[in-house]
């Protein structure tokens, strides 16, 4: 009887017999493989060891993106793409992830007619607050007005902000930070703060932008200016990408001085935050296509390069007219700061440009030097959900009372509705388990009724696990509006066990490494928000649906609070404490405070996660040392 081997196989015992006589006793043994991977990558691996002396290689697969051949593995055909590919330090695996994803649970999405009558009332809810979330982005996006324009565009000769990063950014994914900032301010509507900013790639790499509108004040900024861009700075620095800054500023609007400058997180963090990214290796890239005047002009003379326009940029601490109310000299703006002085003279600029357009392809050429080691596959191999996401309207809670299960939400989201759940039947009012998103291995938390004692230590066992395995975690945040009441010796036990549980998890959620992503869907509510990746504890990137609710205790809640602090108002003072209450925790009322990165429509939910992990892949994330406890079983 003669052995008919596939040509794969003649090819490997030829050149790897070890690995083939592993293949055939058990048909494809991972740990085999891996164990013979981990071998080779001991003698073959020559990274810096000095330079980077915790570096330890974790156990990843061997499949690499690249092109070599078509075979069929565990009767699936699936592209083989330099099976014996063994680069210095693999990541993410793509080939055997890919496979052993796909054949996960599919969730059951279907609406039951029982349900129906609770997902057309919040579809009717997310339909008017869907036509409020247009109506500010039109509003944003028209800037500081048609006047504003016209004179920032006619008579400045300039170049509208959103035209710019047209030019600096390349064609297709953007993910624009809090757009609806600034609006609705004690002092005023402040469109989009003042500034854009958000995430976009410049010759494939992603990089922070940070863009003044000096259509908006002349680009003067106010408290909630400066508020944005730290934002985007923290983004930066916590996922590692280059900043790049379109100054054109006229400095700190002065009435509001005491809000903008004295305190840590005010104006001069920025500055800070510049030195600090530098000394962390993350480029900085600032153009000078307008004033710089006053603090602003620190931005680009701490960049690591600098490219300013010709005519129309200018730098210096104090303008013509403070300079000739001071010596009574008359000076102009381009003999006392323009383009020509700082290439010539000051050095305080690397790169002239003759015009803004000629500034943008010189940025662009500054990134690409950056000699950066970007993820060279993007992953284009995945399932769409078997569910409309349009259908996420009817699912995004109008309030507590007409919350559904998370379930249908998630098999929205995920890969071919796909889901590996964790515990499923234990601790039931939270949902974990393991997905896929756009490519993407997740893990997901998401809250599916009352955060209780046995929910927070399931939780917390399966945050931990993430972390282990280096995983990121999805948060899909809807906590309920209401304070449990202690009446009785027992409920109180009760309560008390919930909130140490509580705290197991606030720890493991604070404590883990790995990027965390969190999408309010409902309510963020109160204490149990903390365990839900909540603001304060640093995601990565956290949005709302148009639908959401912030507060510590929902607006119709109120009363009850009231009582048991043994507080007794009369009934008009009870009304307008609930109307402000009802607009302060609105998403927009939130979103224009930057309490978090943006309002975002439930059908576009997906799209952001994917981008999110987009960005988040490109920084190299190396284990700094190795685990020094294990995962606790709660």
């Amino acid at each position: 009887m003669t052995l008919q081997l596939p040509i794969l196989h003649i090819f490997l015992l030829c050149r790897c017999p070890k690995w083939v006589a592993g293949w055939l006793c058990s048909r494809l043994n991972i740990s085999f493989i891996f164990q013979e991977y981990l071998t080779r990558q001991q003698k073959m691996c020559t990274y810096n060891k000095r330079k980077h002396p915790n570096c330890i290689h974790a156990q990843r697969t061997l499949w690499a993106d690249r092109t070599c051949l078509r075979r069929p593995i565990l009767r699936k055909g699936i592209a083989w793409k330099n099976a014996l590919c063994l680069p210095l330090c693999l990541t993410y695996s793509s080939f055997i992830r890919t496979y052993l994803t796909k054949s996960y649970p599919v969730l059951n999405g279907s609406i039951q007619p029982i349900h129906r009558h609770v997902f057309e009332f919040n579809l009717r809810n997310s339909m008017a607050c869907g036509e409020r979330y247009l109506e500010l982005m039109e509003q944003v996006t028209k800037g500081g007005g048609d006047k504003a324009i016209l004179r920032h565009t006619q008579r400045n000769k300039k170049l509208l902000v959103r035209d710019r990063l047209q030019l600096l950014l390349d064609k297709g994914e953007i993910l624009e930070l809090s757009p609806f900032a600034g609006l609705g301010m004690p002092y005023g509507d402040i469109p989009a703060a003042g500034c854009i900013t958000g995430v976009g790639k410049v010759r494939d790499v992603w990089c922070v932008f940070i863009a003044n509108d000096a259509t908006i004040k002349g680009g003067t900024a106010y408290p909630i200016t400066v508020k944005k861009q730290l934002r985007a700075q923290a983004i930066a620095i916590q996922n590692g990408l280059p900043c790049i800054y379109l100054v054109d500023s006229g400095g700190a609007f002065l009435p509001l001085q005491a809000d903008i400058f004295p305190d840590k997180n005010h104006g001069g963090r920025m500055f800070y935050n510049e030195a600090v990214m530098s000394a962390l290796g993350i480029p900085q890239v600032a153009v000078v296509c307008g004033s710089c005047t006053a603090g602003g002009a620190y931005i680009p003379t701490m960049a690591e390069e600098t490219v300013m326009v010709d005519r129309i940029g200018t730098i210096f601490l104090a303008g013509p007219p403070l300079v000739k109310a001071a010596t009574g000299e008359d000076v102009s703006p381009e003999e006392l700061g323009g383009a020509s002085l700082h290439a010539k003279i000051s050095g305080c600029i690397d790169h002239f440009a003759a015009t803004e357009e000629e500034a943008y392809e010189c940025v662009r050429n500054i990134i690409a030097t950056l000699n950066l080691d970007i993820p060279s596959n993007k992953i284009s191999d995945f399932e769409e959900p078997r569910f409309a996401a349009e259908e996420l309207n009817g699912l995004a809670p109008r309030d507590y009372a007409h919350t559904l299960n998370v379930k249908l939400v998630l098999s929205r989201l995920t890969d071919g509705s796909k889901f590996l759940e964790f515990k499923a039947l234990y601790g039931t009012t939270l949902v974990t388990g393991f997905a896929q998103i756009k490519g993407h291995l997740v893990g997901i938390v998401a809250n599916n009724g009352e955060l209780t004692h046995n929910a927070s230590l399931k939780g917390s066992h399966f945050v931990q696990l993430c972390d282990q395995r280096d995983i990121p975690i999805i948060f899909l945040q809807n906590t309920r509006p209401n304070v449990t009441m202690a009446g009785t010796l027992s409920k109180a036990e009760d309560v008390t066990n919930q909130l140490k549980a509580q705290g197991t998890m606030i720890s493991a959620v604070a404590c883990s490494t790995v990027p965390k992503i969190t999408i309010i869907i409902g309510g963020c509510y109160g204490g149990e928000s903390f365990p839900m990746c909540g603001r304060s504890f640093d995601p990565n990137f956290l949005f709302l649906w148009p639908n959401a609710r912030i507060g510590l205790v929902g607006p119709s809640y109120f009363r009850e609070v009231q009582k048991s602090d043994g507080e007794i108002q009369d009934e008009t003072q009870l009304k307008i404490m609930k109307e402000m209450l009802e607009n302060e925790s609105s998403a927009f009322h939130s979103s224009s405070r930057v309490w978090d990165d943006g309002i975002i429509l439930p059908k576009d939910t997906r799209m952001v996660i994917g981008q999110c992990l987009n960005i988040i892949k490109q920084k190299p994330r190396l284990h700094s040392q190795p685990e020094k406890h294990a995962v606790l079983r709660m």
